[in-house]
């Protein structure tokens, strides 16, 4: 962002006059260490041509260049400073590295170096984010194209940016008509100093002229990043810290930022103070006020803050005071910058940062603060965000309108205005997908209609839903980091259940769990050939004696008389056709006693078992006397059957 006012020191001037033409090492380390960016870097560059080569030329060179958002030329530095010898790389510039190359859209080396940082630093927030979110562009094309915008007519080749709205009327922040004295160009990027400006929408809609707010408000300081009350009469503004209008500056010659505040009264605005909770040694700026008006958020880099800048908050308390600043923490704020917070009417947060996965340099991101136990941080997608700095948006949530700034090329000037129109709108709600397949155990089958519950760790239901004819399922889940239980039900089987974890809010696409058959005691009358789903057990003709192959079936139906030692049941033996009826009636005895006996044998308490013949009164099919029948129709007769009986 080549504007000068989103890095809070950027604002930084010096107390004396540079000499242009300075080219020696000590007084551009000089300019780099008060903020003086332009006139070091020009000092720098020629300390190369000279034939200078130090690592701490190539670290501020970058660094300088980096914070003018210069980041093609950030990424030259770097690259050399990398490719000296015997270096020790601070992972501060491995970050930065990485970020420059994003905005030339080389992300796979972004990555690498991104991998390089988070090896470095692995309790570093950006890099926490960026290995929970590795495939951060494909969620941010996921996020994309929700946006239509549009060049405001009145933006100028100077710096445009910091847009808000009240009764209708754009105000933004401009280095526009500054004039070009030295004493109204400051050294962080030689861009002139800002004011506010205002602009009213004509009949068609469109912004096409614009002209200064307020002599009161704009004075010999930069001023930026109003937010007004609804009714209009309350404004709060940035400002560097001033005495009487001009700048005031610390012990190292550089002057703050403040939020000041203002109420307008027949026309004009009064009572200009400064904000409780600002400071001589640190920066507070970018005001935005909630629905209620009954908080401020902004950004600061006081004591307390996590990186460069982050967000924070403080209550507007009845009789006008405010809280204590209350940092939003680590879910939102990184060791990077964080800064430019709108809070919509729906109270979503929209906010800039380059510390959250991004597609280089400064992003909008987004957040629901309702859900603040288990925020999701989303990038809200191209156009909006691109390779260059992309910040100061607000939205307007009920006529899906709204603005920001951006550096990028194609506009007018260092920084334009853009106008826009959100055609779709991003779910903050935070889920992910949680599908599978519920099994049976012992087969192996697809089971239909299982119940599928998914549980967190407080043992609170979050989604269900009933497995398909295919034995799948897909459930709306929640994507708080964590881990859950998804549990199975199903009618004659045991409840089945599987521990999973969410991380990064991925989907969960590959759950599989099997379900064990609820063994139960067989009401009476019951076959338990066809309840066990075995093998029936067949005998060879005019033969009574158990085959090898039926001893599969009879271990199975041995093992559910173990199980249920309650269980009483009477072998009933069966024949085919063939033969005279007297004949297959005692066969019939003979199959069944020894099938019995075969039961006692293997420890089944004689009491428990019975047995009857049958012959060849209950045929399975048409093969009766004198009916020609095939081998195997005739094999399907000559059976055994268990019965429950008690």
């Amino acid at each position: 962002m080549k504007k000068i006012i989103y890095t809070f020191l950027g604002l930084a001037t010096m107390t004396a006059v540079v000499n242009a033409q300075e080219k020696k090492i000590n007084k551009a380390n000089q300019n780099y260490k008060d903020y003086a960016y332009a006139p070091a870097i020009d000092s720098y560059e020629k300390l190369i041509q000279d034939g200078y080569s130090k690592e701490e030329i190539f670290k501020n060179l970058g660094n300088a260049n980096y914070v003018n958002a210069n980041y093609q030329e950030a990424t030259k530095w770097y690259e050399q400073l990398f490719q000296l010898e015997n270096t020790s790389i601070d992972p501060e510039f491995m970050y930065r590295y990485a970020q420059t190359l994003k905005s030339l859209e080389k992300y796979v080396e972004s990555d690498v170096w991104m991998q390089k940082f988070k090896a470095a630093k692995s309790q570093d927030q950006r890099a926490i984010k960026f290995g929970e979110n590795l495939e951060y562009l494909d969620n941010i094309e996921a996020n994309s194209n929700r946006y239509d915008i549009k060049n405001l007519a009145i933006n100028s080749k100077e710096s445009d940016f910091a847009p808000s709205m009240t009764n209708e009327m754009l105000v933004f922040s401009t280095a526009r008509d500054s004039g070009l004295t030295s004493r109204k160009i400051h050294e962080w990027n030689n861009k002139a100093f800002l004011n506010l400006y205002k602009a009213t929408a004509n009949e068609q809609g469109d912004y096409v002229s614009a002209s200064k707010l307020s002599k009161a408000l704009n004075k010999k300081t930069h001023e930026s990043s109003t937010a007004f009350t609804k009714d209009g009469n309350t404004v709060y503004f940035t400002r560097n810290n001033s005495e009487n209008g001009k700048f005031s500056r610390d012990e190292n010659g550089v002057s703050r930022l403040k939020i000041y505040k203002a109420t307008l009264a027949e026309g004009e605005w009064i009572n200009i103070t400064e904000l409780p909770f600002n400071g001589d040694n640190y920066s507070v700026a970018h005001p935005t006020l909630n629905k209620e008006e009954t908080k401020l958020y902004f950004a600061s880099d006081m004591p307390g803050t996590l990186g460069e800048s982050d967000i924070f908050f403080v209550n507007i308390n009845p009789d006008g005071s405010y809280s204590a600043p209350v940092n939003l923490g680590e879910k939102i704020n990184t060791e990077s910058r964080e800064t430019f917070p709108f809070i919509t009417q729906d109270n979503k947060l929209y906010f800039t940062s380059d510390g959250h996965p991004g597609l280089g340099g400064l992003d909008v991101f987004v957040t629901n603060l309702e859900n603040s136990h288990k925020p999701s941080i989303e990038n809200i997608g191209r156009p909006i965000n691109s390779e260059e700095d992309d910040f100061s948006f607000i939205f307007n949530e009920e006529t899906k309108k709204g603005f920001f700034a951006s550096n990028r090329d194609g506009g007018q000037g260092d920084d334009d205005i853009y106008s826009f129109i959100e055609n779709k709108a991003l779910d903050l709600n935070c889920h992910i997908k949680i599908a599978g397949v519920i099994k049976d155990m012992e087969t192996g089958a697809l089971l239909a209609k299982a119940e599928v519950m998914v549980y967190n760790g407080a043992n609170e239901i979050i989604t269900k839903g009933i497995t398909g004819n295919d034995g799948s399922f897909s459930l709306d889940g929640d994507c708080a980091k964590g881990d859950y239980k998804l549990v199975a039900t199903k009618e004659d089987y045991n409840q089945g259940d599987k521990m999973f974890a969410t991380i990064a809010a991925k989907d969960i696409t590959d759950v599989e769990l099997s379900l064990e058959k609820t063994r139960r005691a067989a009401p009476i009358g019951t076959d338990l050939a066809k309840y066990l789903d075995i093998v029936p057990i067949y005998f060879d003709f005019d033969k009574s004696f158990i085959r090898e192959d039926a001893k599969v079936s009879m271990e199975k139906v041995l093992a559910y008389l173990r199980e249920f030692p309650e269980v009483h049941v009477q072998v009933r033996s069966h024949t085919d056709s063939r033969a005279n009826d007297w004949y297959n009636e005692g066969l019939s005895v003979r199959r069944a006693k020894s099938t019995a006996a075969y039961l006692i044998s293997q420890g089944i308490a004689e009491e428990r078992i019975s047995y009857k013949g049958f012959g060849e009164t209950e045929l399975t099919n048409e093969c009766s006397n004198e009916v020609i029948c095939s081998k195997e129709k005739h094999q399907a007769n000559r059976r055994s059957e268990f019965i429950v009986v008690k």
